[in-house]
């Protein structure tokens, strides 16, 4: 005869582990007072009818349009690329993978403005691979809708790479082994196994890369100035208009802040969930 056990249910608010310490709960406390004070600050900051004025404004649809559009090529760029290196990161053994690694995070921990620099030496009217461009073709990158979109790509693949390394790392490869024990070929895995296993976080690496694109700000406009049209986005005319207008600057910057919230959602499933 079987014997069953049934677990008291759990009170909503009651920890079985005790109450949670002081020190940690104050020092918790106080970091989430330093993240969203200065967010509701500028909220009540903002100038409503300013806010409407702006939004009406055709500077602000045409970088606000730029952003969307640059920051959405980057991640098409970025996936065309940053898929295979993500897979071949995490799924194939060789000798300095670690070093291949460490290289492609590298422009996590460049500051921007060096980023800009780093992209003017490669691919300026002068650069090691922009001179011999200009000679073949007469493109330049600089100062072009294009050349925004590189400055994107470049900061924004190491954020899209990792995001999906994790992914693949985390889809079992025993699935991987099961499909060539029956005749495919790698290629074939990697379209109908490893990738459809991984969707959900390569999307979220997608859509994670793409905000971080939607703000960048420095190798931008390092690499290509301030050209209203051409490649002043978002974060530049934010950053043009504050010196002039404060009012004003506090409406685009609510604009930027309703948009990342929007990419927060659009995670929520990924990251916002319970476990």
């Amino acid at each position: 005869m079987r014997s069953s056990t049934r677990l008291a249910p759990v009170r909503v608010g009651h920890d079985p582990l005790g109450r949670p310490p002081a020190l940690l709960l104050l020092p918790a406390g106080i970091a989430v007072a330093l993240l969203v004070i200065p967010l509701a600050t500028m909220v009540a900051a903002t100038n409503w009818g300013e806010l409407g004025t702006e939004l009406r404004s055709e500077p602000l649809r045409d970088a606000l349009w730029l952003s969307l559009v640059t920051a959405t090529v980057a991640m098409v760029v970025c996936l065309v690329l940053g898929l295979p290196l993500a897979w071949l990161l995490a799924r194939v053994e060789f000798r300095g993978r670690a070093v291949l690694r460490a290289t492609v995070t590298v422009p996590l921990v460049l500051p921007p403005v060096v980023a800009g620099v780093a992209l003017r030496t490669a691919f300026g009217r002068t650069g090691f691979l922009g001179e011999p461009l200009l000679d073949v073709t007469g493109f330049s990158f600089p100062y072009t809708t294009w050349g925004v979109v590189l400055a994107h790509v470049f900061v924004s693949m190491p954020f899209v790479v990792i995001a999906i390394e994790g992914a693949l790392r985390s889809a079992d490869r025993e699935y991987d082994a099961a499909a060539a024990t029956l005749g495919a070929t790698r290629w074939t895995t990697f379209r109908r196994v490893t990738v459809p296993l991984a969707l959900p976080g390569i999307l979220a690496g997608m859509v994670l890369g793409w905000a971080r694109s939607l703000g960048e700000f420095g190798a931008t406009i390092t690499f290509n100035g301030n050209y209203p049209g051409t490649t002043q986005t978002m974060p530049t005319l934010i950053y043009v208009t504050r010196q002039s207008d404060q009012d004003a600057a506090l409406a685009l910057s609510l604009v930027m802040l309703v948009v990342s919230i929007g990419v927060l959602l659009a995670l929520r499933e990924r990251w916002l969930g319970t476990p």
